[in-house]
C-alpha cells in the first residue's frame, strides 16, 4: 500500500503551492488533468485539498489507507481527505481548539461522499470502548437516513444532496466521540411535487416501494410500480443502474433502529411517506359552477387514514380556503388550479416538516447530556453550486448559499493570511484573487438588494406577481455591473436571455434565472386551512409537525429567502 501511495510522486506536483508559474491558469488545469488522469484525484494548496471526482471506485479508502495516514505529518504522504481529517482531529485533540472541515464545489463534484469518508476516518481513528463505539455507530448510520430522506437523482449526480448539512462531533479530552448534533438547511422540497426530465424524487419513496414486506405496502395502500404515482413519474426515471432500492430500504431500516427509533415512531414515517405518493394522485374536475372537486374521492380516503385526520376535515381543506381577518374567519372555495396548488403546498409542507423532525430525531439520538469539557469537530456539506439549463429560485438560494461560502473561504484562506505577513512585517508577493463581497450585497443588501426587492413584492398588498418584481428589480439594480437583463444587451445579446429572465456574473460563472416561480416560492403559502386539517391529526407525529400552537399566531412567516439569508 505504502509504494503504492508514494507511486503518485512522481506525477505532476502535489501542492500547487510548488508549482513554478502558479499564476498560471493553463499551467494549473493541467497539472490537476495530469494527476487525473493517473487516477490521483486529489492535490493540495498549502492546507487545502482540490478533489476531482472520478465517477468510479479507484481503491484509495479503507481502513488500510487510514492506518496509513493516521498520526502522520500532513505533508508526510501524498495528498488525500484522510490527511485533512487527521491533521485537524490532531489539532483539536492536542491543541484543545474547535475544528472545521469546509466542503464546497459545484453540483456532482463529490461532495457528499468526502463527508462521508471523514466521518468514516473520524470514527475509525478515535478509540474503541463500549459507549464510544454506540456513538460512533449512531453518528455513522445517521447519513443513509439522510441520504434517503435528503438525496436525490438529479442529471449531474445520482446521489445529489438536495439539503445543506453541518454536523457537530462532539469529542472528550481523550479525543473519543461522546456526541453530535446535525444542522439541516435549506431542503429542496418542491422536489416533493415536481421534478425535471432524467431525475426523480427523493430516494425514500422509491425504497419504501422496494420494501420486501408486502403488508406495509398493502397497509399503505400502495403498488410496488412507481410510475403509478405523479409525484414520482414525472422524470421518467424511475429506476437508476447504480443505485437498489431495496438493499437501501433495508439499510435505512436498520439504520433507524440502530438509532432508537420506535416502532410507532417508525409506522409514522412510512405512513407519512406513503400519504404524500396518494395525494399526488388526486386529481381534480370542476363543477356545475366551474369550482374544485375530487376526480376520486377515495384518494382522499387514503390519505386521510394514512395521516389520521377527519377525512370531511382533510377534504374539505383541499378544496377550501380559509381566510381570518379582523377576528372574522372567511371560508372559500376553491377552483381547480387553487386545489392543485393547495395539494403540492401540504405534500410539500409535510415533508420538509417530516424531514425537519427526523434531524431532531438524530440529534436527540445522538446528544449526550455532560457538563464535562468537550472539543467539536464540524463538517459542512451542503449544495453545490448549479448552473443549469433552466434555472429558478432554488438555484437563486443555492449559488447565494455558495457565495457566502465561497466569502467566507476567501476571509480565511486569503485575506486573514496577507494580513498577518502585513502585520509582521513579512516580505511576500500579494495574491491577487477576486472579491465577491460585492455579489454578496447584490443579493443581500438591506432595501437594495435583490432579497429586498423580492421580499418587498411579495409582502405588499394587491396583485403580486414575477413581472413586477423583475420590473423593481431593473429599477433597483440595473445598473450594477454583474446584473444583466434581455434590454440591457445589444441584438446578439438579446438572443441569450429571455424577457423574464436575469443574469448574475457569480463568482464560478454566469447563471441566468427565469423569475417565474420566484414571487410563489418564496412566499410559501401553505392555506390555514392545510394547518388545521393537519393539526387534527391523531398521530403524535404530525401533532408535533403541525403544532395547534401555530394557528394561534397571527404573524406572517418568514419568507424564505430572508430564512437563507439569516441561515
Amino acid at each position: 500500500m505504502e509504494s503504492a501511495l508514494h507511486a503518485r510522486d512522481k506525477i505532476g506536483v502535489q501542492d500547487f503551492v510548488l508549482l513554478e508559474d502558479y499564476n498560471n491558469v493553463n499551467a494549473f488545469l493541467e497539472n490537476l488533468r495530469k494527476r487525473f488522469r493517473a487516477n490521483l484525484i486529489y492535490t493540495y494548496i498549502g492546507s487545502v485539498v482540490v478533489s476531482v471526482n472520478p465517477y468510479k471506485s479507484i481503491g484509495i479508502y479503507g481502513r488500510d489507507t487510514m492506518e496509513e495516514y493516521r498520526g502522520v505529518n500532513f505533508y508526510e504522504l501524498p495528498p488525500h481527505l484522510y490527511a485533512i481529517a487527521d491533521t485537524a482531529y490532531r489539532s483539536m485533540k492536542h491543541e484543545g481548539t474547535d475544528q472545521c472541515v469546509l466542503i464546497s464545489g459545484e453540483s456532482g463534484a463529490g461532495k457528499t461522499e468526502a463527508s462521508k469518508y471523514i466521518l468514516q476516518y473520524l470514527a475509525q481513528c478515535s478509540g474503541h470502548v463500549g459507549e464510544v463505539d454506540r456513538v460512533k455507530d449512531r453518528l455513522l448510520q445517521s447519513n443513509p437516513v439522510l441520504e434517503a430522506f435528503g438525496n436525490a437523482r438529479t442529471n449531474r449526480n445520482d446521489n445529489s444532496s438536495r439539503f445543506g448539512k453541518y454536523m457537530d462531533i462532539e469529542f472528550d479530552f481523550k479525543g473519543a466521540p461522546v456526541g453530535g448534533h446535525i444542522n439541516n438547511y435549506l431542503l429542496e422540497k418542491s422536489r416533493v411535487v415536481s421534478h425535471v426530465t432524467g431525475e426523480r424524487n427523493f430516494h425514500i419513496f422509491y425504497q419504501l416501494l422496494q420494501s420486501e414486506d408486502s403488508s406495509l405496502l398493502s397497509q399503505l395502500k400502495l403498488s410496488s410500480d412507481p410510475t403509478q404515482y405523479h409525484y414520482l413519474a414525472q422524470g421518467e426515471c424511475t429506476q437508476v443502474a447504480t443505485l437498489n432500492d431495496h438493499k437501501d430500504f433495508v439499510t435505512v431500516q436498520k439504520a433507524l433502529s440502530i438509532l432508537g427509533f420506535s416502532d410507532t415512531e417508525v409506522n409514522s414515517l412510512w405512513s407519512t411517506v406513503g400519504a404524500i405518493l396518494h395525494l399526488g394522485n388526486m386529481r381534480y374536475e370542476d363543477s356545475r359552477e366551474g369550482l374544485a372537486q375530487f376526480k376520486d374521492i377515495s384518494l382522499a380516503g387514503n390519505v386521510a387514514k394514512l395521516l389520521q385526520v377527519p377525512e370531511d376535515i382533510l377534504q374539505h381543506s383541499l378544496t377550501h380556503r380559509s381566510i381570518e381577518a379582523r377576528n372574522e374567519k372567511l371560508v372559500s372555495p376553491l377552483t381547480v388550479e387553487q386545489a392543485l396548488y393547495a395539494r403540492d403546498a401540504l405534500a410539500k409542507a409535510v415533508y420538509e416538516r417530516l424531514f425537519s423532525w427526523l434531524v431532531r430525531r438524530l440529534n436527540a439520538s445522538l446528544g449526550k447530556k455532560s457538563k464535562s469539557r468537550k472539543n467539536l469537530m464540524g463538517i459542512l456539506d451542503i449544495y453545490g453550486f448549479e448552473i443549469f439549463g433552466l434555472n429558478g429560485f432554488e438555484q437563486f438560494c443555492i449559488n447565494y448559499c455558495n457565495e457566502k461560502l465561497q466569502q467566507l473561504f476567501i476571509e480565511l484562506t486569503l485575506r486573514s493570511e496577507q494580513e498577518e505577513y502585513l502585520r509582521e512585517g513579512i516580505e511576500w508577493e500579494p495574491v491577487e484573487y477576486f472579491d465577491n463581497k460585492i455579489i454578496c450585497d447584490l443579493v443581500e443588501e438591506k432595501h437594495k438588494g435583490i432579497i429586498a426587492v423580492l421580499d418587498e413584492e411579495c409582502l405588499r398588498p394587491g396583485d403580486v406577481g414575477d413581472a413586477p418584481f423583475l420590473t423593481k428589480l431593473i429599477q433597483t439594480v440595473g445598473k450594477h455591473e454583474h446584473f444583466i437583463t434581455h434590454e440591457m444587451l445589444d441584438y446578439e445579446g438579446r438572443k441569450t436571455i429571455g424577457r423574464d429572465q436575469f443574469r448574475l456574473i457569480h463568482y464560478a460563472g454566469e447563471v441566468t434565472y427565469t423569475v417565474a416561480g420566484f414571487v410563489d416560492k418564496n412566499n410559501d403559502l401553505l392555506y390555514r386551512s392545510l394547518k388545521e386539517a393537519a393539526s387534527a391529526s391523531a398521530d403524535p407525529l404530525m401533532r408535533e409537525i403541525f403544532p395547534q400552537s401555530e394557528l394561534q399566531s397571527q404573524k406572517r412567516p418568514p419568507t424564505v429567502s430572508c430564512y437563507v439569508q439569516d441561515k
